[in-house]
């Protein structure tokens, strides 16, 4: 069987800065847009989340290794130039953004991404609607709801949960990681990654 390529690729930046608003995706979202006004027409590029030091308060340490990753369309990585030396504002904290690094997807059995959403808050309404959306995706797969999470959007409460999904093909797999689920990509909702067990729902 002939090897297929992905459509969508992985586009990581490293990251230097000190600290980050620990509800920062609405605000690195609005950067993003900013810096790359042609998101706006390209509904199915995804964020990863940020990786940041566990910690109370309003602000949280970034990690030493964090990264920004963008999930885009193979013909768009070029358009990503602008990030690379660029400073972000992210609800006051200043993240230098390094040189990028392109990474293939690459399918896996188990799927994870830690918040999915949906136009439900409730869980049972919320597996159902993810149901939903793989059966119209004709993806075969056990779904298994993790941790209930609130971001702000907009000014408002979105709830959404972390989600893993195990037992799927390659091809059920690859169409996962490049189409994510639910709603909100770029404030890194929807966007998974291949995972080894169960342990990230605890994490």
């Amino acid at each position: 069987m002939a090897e297929i390529t992905a459509t969508m690729v992985d586009v990581v930046f490293p990251l230097a800065g000190a600290r980050l608003p620990r509800d920062h995706r609405q605000a690195l979202s609005d950067e993003l847009d900013r810096l790359l006004p042609w998101l706006a027409t390209c509904p199915q590029v995804g964020v990863h989340r940020v990786n940041v030091v566990a910690g109370e308060g309003a602000s949280v340490l970034l990690s030493q290794r964090a990264r920004l990753g963008l999930r885009v369309p193979r013909e768009q990585v070029g358009a990503l130039a602008p990030l690379q030396g660029a400073t972000l504002d992210v609800g006051g904290h200043a993240l230098h953004v390094g040189h990028a690094l392109q990474r293939e997807l690459v399918p896996h059995g188990t799927l994870y991404s830690h918040l999915v959403t949906t136009c439900d808050d409730d869980e049972l309404a919320f597996t159902a609607n993810i149901d939903d959306e793989l059966d119209a995706m004709g993806v075969r797969g056990r779904q298994i709801c993790g941790r209930r999470h609130v971001v702000t959007h907009d000014g408002r409460a979105l709830t959404g949960f972390s989600l893993m999904l195990d037992g799927l093909s390659t091809g059920d797999s690859l169409q996962l990681l490049q189409a994510g689920l639910g709603r909100h990509r770029r404030l890194g909702c929807g966007v998974f990654v291949p995972h080894k067990s169960a342990a990230a729902l605890r994490a």
